[in-house]
């Protein structure tokens, strides 16, 4: 179940800084399409971090299994963050805080998944 949500979570955040990137060549801010992609991200980020509190539950005690935890809890607080400034902020720059947002997501899942991957 890790390794299929985790993927899909990667995927959509592919699309989200990819939306973001066409956003932030054509000028324009963030919109309700935008907003709807983060919405979509954030509920796979919240299932993703329920699914590893289940698996870490099962793993037991170790240094990898608390960073994994601790990247899985840490998620799900970056795409409000990024909408929070994003609508704050009205400037074309605004989609690469977006695109940012949105690669650190996709980075720490997949580090989600070497950790999960190397046994943690």
């Amino acid at each position: 179940m890790l390794v299929p949500l985790t993927t899909i979570v990667i995927a959509s955040v592919v699309v989200l800084a990819a939306l973001a990137a066409i956003y932030l060549v054509i000028d324009r801010i963030v919109d309700d399409a935008l907003l709807l992609v983060t919405a979509v991200v954030e509920l796979l980020l919240l299932a993703l971090a329920v699914v590893v509190v289940l698996v870490h539950r099962d793993v037991g005690d170790s240094s990898e299994g608390a960073t994994m935890l601790a990247y899985a809890l840490t998620l799900p607080v970056v795409p409000p963050a990024v909408v929070f400034l994003a609508l704050k902020e009205k400037t074309r720059w605004t989609m690469g805080v977006v695109i940012a947002g949105a690669l650190t997501v996709a980075v720490m899942a997949y580090r989600i998944l070497q950790i999960w991957w190397t046994g943690a």
